[in-house]
């Protein structure tokens, strides 16, 4: 059951007097971000999600990549009014666009270590065009005392598209479009970027914002309503096929990554999505969010039939008490997706109440046991307006001097724990990502090494749709990835002979299923690949850094600056800037 947060009487919100005809401006924080700086940046917190919480430790063979800022992007197909999205801008790219350009409105959506960046651009607007109404959303306005910090008109907390389509008198129930969205760019690896071009990354589809399950430190759950909420887009696997179809043919993809907390725990949905997927001949690959209990509603068969192909799966910790693994052998489950071809990222807890200096080692090497393609591993984190931020503040355990900036899981504790301290937090975390790392070997082997096990699997499949899908995804194994591998084995010779041992294991299995090509490839491609890996690896040393284009994409935009604004979509998109 859809269980949502019913809006207030329409006459209670303002709306805008220009109606659909007031200009827009929706943004996200300015960069830089992989640096420290007055406005709450990071270095440790780049604008990376791969390299930032998941793959930090593996140095030239953490993947590396940006995403794009999809709220706003949402908000952007869903409103006739003509608007600008100015993702990953600089300084001064937003003060020139405000000046630029009369604005009625500015939209700013950000994370909460960013709120310095959010006062900084309220004040800008004030500077440079005091005219236009301030809207902040995003997870930064679940701050307490939020109103304070900065200067805006309005605070918007939630699901975002209702709520600008009532300010600016627009039907709030009108049907969601879905916009045209890369999952991934400037993807990176061992020095080498991956070719863009259309169809080559997966398309994100959003089909709903929230999570019921409620976990108590889940900054996601709590900002949507809390446990047992969330809001669909998209209710029925019927609608959900029509989207995926349409972005299939525009985008020429036939992958997708699915952007629901909890994809999998909708299985009336996600069953009538693979009716369709059956009758419509459709090869596609799914990456999901799925929780455990959610995983076992469905046999191996059928997942692998929906196209999943890939699951971020909260693994937490042996002894939590989350519903979303009760009764769940989680290595046990991982082991067995894998044998079916589907790469799990693991997600892990460092810091829980439960843990001590004594116990936690073994907590860390069991989820490394687990042998996840990837492992994404957070400190237990207050973060406001979470119920944990609410019971450590009511306990008096909170941290008083800990900038906003530096609550974001990858750094320290911000709270008093019973057995660990702000350094052992630190400590114990960076000794998981390397200890996942020195066992495991690079997440891009280890996904390897399951892709391959899916063809085994699945390459005499009686249903030729997941048998196209798994020979689609051989085509990057038998070659690139081979000689990705071919220069792994030979830099961890040196480093770690037994990882090393692994990769040529699994090479020669590669080139055994596949033949003389991938050798050819291999002995090609291989010394290039090490060579560059190793540039890469002086580079990174000497402080190298990576940050995202600037996006400039107008809709319902007028050809001539000074032409009145037709409320009618244009589709005008300005290309981004390196």
């Amino acid at each position: 059951m859809v269980i949502q947060v019913q809006p207030a009487p329409a006459e209670t919100y303002e709306v805008h007097p220009k109606g659909k005809r007031a200009r827009i401006l929706l943004a996200s924080v300015f960069g830089p971000y992989a640096q420290d700086d007055e406005f709450g940046s990071r270095a440790i917190n780049p604008m990376e999600l791969y390299h930032n919480q998941v793959t930090r430790a593996q140095g030239t063979f953490s993947l590396r990549m940006f995403h794009r800022s999809w709220g706003i992007m949402m908000i952007q197909a869903n409103i006739s009014a003509p608007c600008t999205v100015l993702d990953f801008p600089t300084r001064e790219d937003f003060q020139r666009e405000l000046t630029e350009n009369q604005y009625d409105v500015v939209g700013i959506t950000s994370i909460i270590v960013n709120v310095g960046k959010v006062r900084e651009m309220c004040r800008m607007v004030r500077e440079f065009s005091p005219g236009s109404q301030i809207v902040i959303g995003g997870h930064v306005t679940a701050t307490p005392g939020i109103e304070k910090m900065i200067e805006a008109d309005h605070i918007v907390k939630g699901e975002g598209i209702r709520w600008m389509r009532r300010y600016l008198g627009e039907d709030v129930d009108a049907p969601i479009r879905h916009p045209e969205i890369v999952s991934g760019f400037r993807t990176r690896v061992m020095g080498i970027r991956t070719p863009e071009f259309k169809g080559n990354t997966a398309a994100t589809v959003i089909p709903s914002v929230g999570c019921p399950m409620g976990c108590n430190f889940c900054t996601t759950s709590s900002f949507f309503g809390g446990k047992g909420k969330f809001f669909n887009f998209y209710n029925t696997g019927d609608e959900l096929y029509e989207v995926m179809e349409r972005l299939e043919k525009s985008m020429k993809v036939s992958t997708f990554f699915v952007m629901d907390e909890n994809f999998l725990l909708h299985r009336k949905r996600a069953l009538q999505l693979l009716k369709r997927m059956r009758e419509g001949n459709k090869s596609w690959g799914l990456a999901v969010f799925s929780s455990a209990n959610a995983l076992k509603q469905y046999t191996m068969q059928e997942l692998a039939e929906l196209g999943i192909s890939w699951v971020w799966m909260g693994l937490e910790s042996p002894n939590s008490t989350y519903t979303k693994l009760d009764g769940t052998d989680s290595r046990e489950l991982t082991r067995e997706l894998a044998q079916h071809g589907i790469r799990v990222q693991g997600s892990t807890i460092i810091g829980l109440e439960h843990h001590t200096r004594e116990n936690i080692i073994g907590e860390i090497e069991h989820a490394v046991e687990h042998n996840t393609d990837f492992h994404q591993f957070m400190l237990y984190t207050p973060v406001p307006g979470t119920p944990l931020f609410k019971q450590m503040s009511e306990e008096g355990r909170m941290l008083d001097d800990i900038d906003l900036a530096d609550i974001h899981g990858q750094f320290k504790f911000n709270f008093k724990h019973a057995a660990l301290s702000r350094e052992d937090s630190k400590r114990f975390l960076d000794w998981a990502f390397w200890r996942d790392f020195e066992r495991n070997g690079p997440s891009l082997f280890r996904m390897c090494r399951t892709m391959l096990q899916g063809w085994k699997r699945y390459k005499n499949f009686p249903d030729a749709r997941v048998r196209r899908r798994f020979a689609n995804e051989m085509t990057s194994l038998r070659f690139g990835y081979n000689a990705a591998l071919w220069a792994m084995e030979k830099k961890f010779r040196s480093v770690n002979p037994e990882v090393a041992k692994q990769i040529h294991a699994l090479r020669k299995d590669i080139e055994k299923e596949f033949g003389f090509t991938s050798r050819i490839v291999a002995a090609a491609l291989g010394p290039v690949m090490l060579w560059s890996a190793e540039r890469e690896e002086e580079r990174l040393s000497a402080g190298l850094t990576y940050e995202p284009p600037t996006f400039v994409e107008r809709t319902n935009w007028p050809a001539k600056p000074h032409e009145d604004l037709n409320p009618e979509p244009t589709g005008l998109v300005e290309p981004a800037t390196a």
